[in-house]
């Protein structure tokens, strides 16, 4: 997308803003890539190298539940620099100003929080891996003290020390039931929205990528916002191919934001 093209989408999305009443964000992991966080799709990335273990198997024996934990040790190392780029920043600032709603997320990387995102104007559908929870008895654990326990037991998957259940990233893992809760609150801000932005996903993860669907068949205005091509785009208001940091630079400008790059 040429800087003409870009600046002819920012304006378009801003007038989509500035004439709403009700926005809500809808954010996916190409808006965390900017941040040093590769998508799932990324070829040969270390996604490919760490698959997260299926909730089932996770259940079903201490050893799939130790290579879990093993897994996230590599990924969160790899990832602790980051930090919330411009995306997320735009999006705190829109946020704060009221231009925004909320911001409903499939991402679990804490980035939005970081940002300065109150938690009341956040969803967080694919629950958040900056912390742990037992799966039985819901007490949170910090990851400082789950790497503990895993070094001390030489590297097996530590237990609840509340109930012996066990204690796993505060993610939805596949085949773990959504959390209803979060649902209930993405299914109202969608069916109250009148502008429904998605930025950064591919929409074909379910059943996330209903909520859109459902925001543009309750009337509201759909804007698709990702670099590559989504199943959605047909039936969008507006669909912007291009790289989100820059574009939402751009928006901030036109809506007075005065926010640095």
């Amino acid at each position: 997308m040429s800087d003409a093209e870009l600046k002819t989408a920012a304006r378009d999305l801003a007038s989509l803003i500035r004439q709403s009443s009700h926005a809500v964000a809808f954010t996916g992991a190409g808006l965390s890539t900017e941040s040093g966080i590769p998508d799932f799709r990324s070829p040969g990335g270390l996604w490919t190298q760490n698959k997260p273990i299926p909730f089932q198997a996770f259940m079903a024996s201490r050893e799939a539940r130790t290579e879990a934990w093993r897994r996230k040790f590599v990924m969160d190392e790899s990832f602790r620099s980051a930090a919330p780029g411009r995306g997320h920043r735009v999006l705190s600032a829109m946020a704060r100003a009221g231009r925004l709603a909320g911001i409903i997320t499939q991402n679990i990387d804490n980035l939005h929080q970081d940002s300065g995102v109150a938690a009341d104007r956040l969803v967080e559908l694919h629950g958040n891996g900056s912390y742990a929870t037992c799966l039985a008895c819901a007490r949170r654990y910090e990851l400082v003290w789950v790497r503990e326990r895993f070094d001390v037991q030489g590297g097996t998957a530590p237990d609840c020390e509340a109930c012996g259940g066990p204690v796993k990233s505060a993610t939805i893992s596949f085949g773990q039931a959504m959390p209803e809760k979060e649902m209930q609150r993405a299914t109202r801000w969608t069916l109250e929205s009148d502008l429904f932005i998605c930025i950064g996903s591919s929409l074909v993860v379910y059943p996330a990528a209903g909520l859109p669907i459902a925001a543009k068949q309750n009337g509201a205005r759909l804007v698709i916002v990702n670099r590559e091509e989504t199943p959605l785009d047909d039936i969008a208001d507006l669909v912007v191919p291009a790289e989100i940091g820059p574009l939402l630079m751009a928006v901030a400008t036109e809506l007075g934001l005065g926010l640095d790059c």
